[in-house]
């Protein structure tokens, strides 16, 4: 368990922005413990790693890949997806990530229709707090309205937000407009 755990714990650690002091008090696992553990040098016992995941905001099946089926998970385009939006604002879209147990990224296709917009009462909520989102324009022309300003996003324009702060895409265009969304949990730049 020492080989595979220690790497996986490092990761998620400085994924979440968290250094070892910081995971010590999260979890209640001294800082020189989580070391040996992130080197590989010691094997945690099930309830130290238990304390970890909880530091972690995982359950212990996630920490320790228990849940997962392997590796790789390939989803396929005849697979069905999660899928919503708002038809009466011209948004719809669809998750293209398949939902695994602890997972911090999510890839969603959105498709807006001329004078189409997210961010209405029928599209998720804001995200939580610390979540960043990477936007790449496929088709068309999109604004960001983020924080109260504007950014104008071309086909290949790509844009990278705190998306815990308020905002929404329209598409100014007389045609439809389709980007390419990634959400990652916990990554905001302080």
């Amino acid at each position: 368990m020492a080989t595979a755990v220690g790497p996986r714990v490092k990761a998620l650690r400085e994924a979440m922005g968290l250094s070892l002091r910081d995971l010590a008090e999260r979890s209640g696992v001294s800082a020189p413990m989580l070391s040996q553990v992130e080197r590989g040098e010691t094997s945690p016992t099930l309830a130290v790693a238990g304390k970890i995941a909880g530091g972690l905001e995982l359950r212990l099946s996630q920490l320790l890949r228990l849940d997962e089926g392997g590796a790789v998970t390939v989803t396929r385009a005849r697979d069905a997806r999660p899928a919503g939006g708002d038809p009466a604002a011209g948004h719809r879209y669809e998750v293209l990530t398949a939902p695994l147990p602890g997972q911090r990224a999510e890839l969603s296709r959105h498709v807006l229709a001329a004078g189409g917009a997210t961010g209405t009462p029928a599209d998720p909520p804001i995200h939580e707090p610390g979540t960043r989102e990477t936007a790449l324009v496929e088709e068309g022309r999109v604004i960001l309205h983020c924080d109260g300003e504007r950014y104008t996003l071309k086909e290949g324009d790509c844009v990278t937000f705190d998306a815990d702060l308020p905002h929404h895409f329209t598409n100014p265009g007389p045609d439809e407009a389709r980007f390419l969304a990634v959400t990652s949990a916990g990554l905001r730049r302080s």
